[in-house]
């Protein structure tokens, strides 16, 4: 078994990237395939954020009971099986149901089965994120930060982009295509059945290259006791009310996008949409997005090593909220396919370098002996800060078009920007960015 980071960080991270994308938006794309409106599908599976945000209430039994690396194991092989499910649903979806749309038995299954991944895929972020970092050293953690970003959202851009891509290439909704390689929608069923496999082969992997580092041991509390120290030392640490406010609002304008991207980029161009196959649609977000990302994370992640979190956050919360305007722009407009990929492509970027810095500030936050639960607290908490807005944008969307729901949550937005300065009385980030460069100072001295 080797220890070598490099063998088990990107692969833990591409573990945990693919269900919460799978869940939050191949779920949207899926139900937005099979002819469900926009605001069924926006308000039902925003209520799939809720695990991520009751996670912080068991994630002190992560803590107190076995190990991380037993948790995200676990999690990993009750992730296969329900992706297993999900595929026999769909299948039967198919066969039963092949000449109809809007099968609200198969949403409901589906919808439930969902959810089961969900609470599965948070329970996995926790014992994750506190498995890296128990197992790796504090400048192994700033040297990988970037690394497991990559990573998890390179996930993120797979899932929603070349996987859905392929999906998509697969069968067309339009029956009698030449082109068809299955009937459709089997072509979901085959989707799932892939990600049940790719899950049993991540838990065969991982089984076999995780270290079991001393630190990943049981806290000695009592759950209870742990439970409340865990709450009591995160909610009572000093400048409390900013964190949260930044943690809420940061996201505010990605939030408001989340389920309505995919619908206004899919839906017929009679509706005000523009109209994308679920194939192009992939193929932006996979290739061209896909490269975005990873170019902004490592930007992102050399940026905040050289200059520090302060320095950078004011242009990356910018960078952060332009792609509400494009959104405006593209509704209007309704521009060529060159555009629309040059747009989607430049939000990628963006979001890169932007959610970087968020990731920096959640594990600044997270120290101490619950570092696990504080995590997995502050993570649930933005949870809740993209649940409420991606619940209400269907309903928005409904009532102003999608011109005057992009133009609206443009303004909302900016509301990102206005956050930022919160962050500047916040201590405990100066400290312990403070403490990390010294830790790598003087192992440099060291050497």
């Amino acid at each position: 078994m080797n220890k070598n980071p490099w063998y088990y960080i990107p692969t833990l991270y591409l573990a945990e990237g693919f269900p919460y994308i799978v869940i939050n938006t191949v779920s949207t794309v899926l139900y937005a395939d099979l002819g469900f409106s926009n605001e069924q599908i926006a308000f039902w599976t925003g209520w799939l954020y809720l695990p991520w945000i009751l996670k912080m209430f068991w994630s002190p039994l992560v803590d107190a009971r076995s190990t991380k690396r037993r948790w995200l194991l676990g999690a990993q092989t009750v992730l296969a099986g329900i992706f297993l499910l999900l595929a026999a649903l769909n299948a039967w979806n198919a066969f039963a149901h092949a000449q109809a749309t809007n099968n609200l038995t198969f949403f409901s299954l589906s919808l439930f089965g969902f959810l089961l991944g969900a609470f599965a895929s948070a329970t996995m972020d926790i014992a994750t994120d506190g498995y890296y970092l128990l197992a790796l050293t504090p400048v192994e953690q700033s040297k990988f930060v970037g690394i497991r970003t990559i990573f998890y959202r390179l996930a993120m851009i797979l899932g929603s982009g070349i996987l859905v891509a392929a999906t998509g290439a697969l069968a067309h909704p339009q029956a009698g295509k030449s082109w068809d390689i299955v009937p459709w929608p089997y072509n979901w069923a085959i989707l799932f059945l892939f990600l049940a496999v790719l899950f049993g082969a991540c838990v065969v992997w991982h089984n076999h290259t995780l270290p079991k580092p001393a630190e990943d041991a049981p806290v000695h509390t009592t759950h209870g006791t742990a439970w409340g120290q865990s709450f009591k030392t995160y909610f009572t640490q000093k400048n409390i009310v900013y964190i949260l406010a930044f943690i809420l609002l940061y996201r505010l304008g990605d939030a408001f996008l989340e389920k309505i991207v995919p619908l206004f980029l899919l839906k017929p161009q009679a509706e005000g949409a523009l109209g994308l196959s679920v194939q192009n649609y992939g193929l932006i977000k996979g290739t061209l997005g896909l490269g975005a990302v990873i170019v902004g994370n490592l930007a992102g992640g050399w940026l905040l090593a050289k200059y520090g979190f302060k320095k950078c956050i004011w242009p990356f919360a910018v960078i952060l909220i332009l792609p509400n305007f494009f959104y405006a722009y593209m509704a209007w407009a309704k521009p060529s396919l060159p555009v629309i990929a040059t747009l989607i492509t430049l939000e990628h970027l963006g979001n890169g370098l932007a959610l970087m810095a968020f990731t920096v500030f959640i594990m600044y936050i997270s120290q101490g002996v619950f570092k696990t639960s504080h995590y997995a607290i502050s993570t649930g908490i933005m949870a809740l800060g993209m649940m409420v807005p991606s619940m209400a944008s269907g309903w928005m969307q409904a009532k102003t078009g999608y011109e005057g729901f992009f133009l609206l949550a443009s303004f909302i937005s900016l509301i990102t920007v206005a956050v930022v300065p919160l962050s500047f009385k916040i201590k405990s980030i100066e400290e312990t960015e403070a403490a990390f460069r010294a830790h790598k100072h003087s192992l440099e001295d060291a050497q």
